[in-house]
């Protein structure tokens, strides 16, 4: 679940960074700093109405696997609830972000420069190859199980995306059209698009509340090192 702490200043979360790491292992500590200078914000998901706990789950852990640290949600018709069992944790390493309906969501998005980019085998569309990741930061939308993308994603929607079939199938599972297309795009902008990495200030953020995860009481030594 989203945690901003935007309540302390750039320099403060520093310092407690400095101080949280002397109560983990060196290797823990290089394990989280790697991750999160390899995470990005430049892509996101939206999953509109996503029913079943194992897709929810799986989305889950795609962007954390393929370090995209946001994803958004609507749950007008059900909520968003991945297992924990399946998840294991990861989602303690990405933001999500609840929206109360679709048109709400893709207004944020598109209120923060996303082009809203909807999957779908129905419409002209381009492929994970033939995308272009340049153009800017772009927000993949993933339908419901049975009916895929809302009319209003498609009336919304900047550029539509599929992968193309090669036999009997119309379409993929969504947990593993998303495991697809976040990979490969992922995988892309990391070649294509310069500015593809968190900003340093989201970067030390993140890292801030990555280290109060993975530090036992780390609310109780923060206070007792005198920054709480």
């Amino acid at each position: 679940m989203i945690n901003t702490e935007n309540n302390i200043t750039l320099e403060q979360a520093a310092q407690q960074i400095t101080y949280l790491s002397e109560f983990i292992l060196p290797e823990r500590f290089a394990t989280l700093k790697r991750a999160v200078e390899n995470r990005t914000d430049y892509m996101t998901l939206l999953a509109e109405n996503m029913f079943h706990p194992q897709n929810a789950s799986a989305l889950v852990r795609h962007c954390e696997a393929f370090g995209v640290q946001n994803l958004h949600t609507v749950e007008t018709l059900c909520t968003f609830n991945p297992n924990v069992n399946i998840v294991r944790g990861t989602d303690k390493w990405i933001d999500i972000h609840r929206h109360p309906s679709t048109l709400d969501a893709i207004k944020s998005l598109k209120a923060e420069g996303y082009r809203i980019v909807a999957t779908s085998p129905h419409r002209q569309s381009c492929t994970p190859e033939s995308f272009d990741v340049t153009k800017g930061k772009f927000a993949i939308v993933l339908g419901t199980e049975k009916t895929g993308i809302s009319d209003e994603v498609i009336a919304e929607a900047d550029e539509f995306l599929k992968i193309p079939m090669c036999g009997m199938v119309e379409s993929l599972n969504v947990s593993a059209c998303a495991a697809i297309i976040v990979y490969m795009l992922s995988e892309r902008i990391r070649h294509e698009v310069k500015d593809w990495r968190l900003s340093e200030e989201r970067e030390l953020r993140t890292l801030h509340r990555w280290m109060k995860e993975a530090v036992a009481d780390a609310d109780r030594l923060l206070k007792r090192g005198g920054f709480l």
